[in-house]
């Protein structure tokens, strides 16, 4: 995915009340939107490097949108993803190309698709009925990964999530309903930054999600990640990540 208009680097100057950054921009404070629902540990850092798209849109109530942060020690290193509206495509983009070999082949694919109860999936994959053993349909589950904590126990790892997620645990639960009717129910774990080397759940922050997860494995669901190459042009998959729980 190329951003589709040049980001402009700036510093940020603060997050707060989760989605607002104020950022300075040759000279000039500006308030971003921040894309994300989580707590960002180490990744609202006043002082740090951060890149802006800027929105010619007359209808949006901020212009700027908070895009890339550069990791700073002892946060890990290079440049971090922070916009949760991403990966979903990210991750369509790349199974349509046949990047991810656990999902290529189907014949059809359709995103935001209605199932459980009151959910969307994020991608749903499905075989052309009339074919010779069609395969079960996929159900997809993403989510945007981007926390790493050096000092931590576990310092080379991506860590998902950084805050308690009851929505997640709740996906974990219909992800483990659609198994028992007969899908596949897969999540997929992206992680918008390089300097990483596996996935863990961060089980000290929500461990009723690390519990979720497990039970969720253990059902029949399937559990891939993936960490991406940013640069201030463009986000792609680069490498499957291996999930040690």
């Amino acid at each position: 995915m190329r951003f589709p208009t040049p980001l402009l680097q700036g510093r940020l100057i603060r997050r707060y009340k989760r989605f607002l950054a104020d950022v300075l921009l040759d000279g000039v404070e500006v308030t971003a939107h921040v894309p994300n629902s989580g707590s960002m540990i180490g990744l609202d850092i006043p002082g740090s490097a951060v890149w802006v798209s800027r929105s010619d849109n007359p209808n949006r109530k901020l212009a700027y949108t908070l895009e890339l942060v550069e990791a700073a020690a002892p946060w890990g290193e290079g440049l971090v993803g922070v916009n949760t509206g991403h990966p979903n495509a990210l991750v369509a983009t790349a199974i349509a190309a046949g990047t991810i070999p656990e999902l290529a082949g189907y014949d059809r694919l359709r995103r935001e698709v209605k199932y459980g109860r009151n959910s969307r999936i994020d991608v749903l994959l499905e075989d052309d009925p009339a074919k010779p053993a069609p395969r079960p349909p996929a159900y997809v589950e993403v989510k945007n990964v981007h926390l790493r904590r050096p000092d931590g126990p576990h310092g080379d790892a991506a860590e998902f999530p950084d805050c308690v997620t009851a929505r997640g645990a709740k996906h974990l639960e219909e992800m483990a309903a659609m198994v028992a009717q007969g899908c596949r129910a897969v999540m997929l774990y992206l992680v918008q930054r390089g300097d990483c080397t596996h996935f863990r759940t961060a089980a000290d922050l929500d461990p009723a999600y690390h519990d979720g997860l497990r039970r969720a494995l253990d059902s029949g669901v399937e559990a891939l990640c993936w960490s991406c190459a940013i640069t201030p042009e463009s986000i792609e998959l680069d490498r499957p990540l291996p999930i040690r729980l």
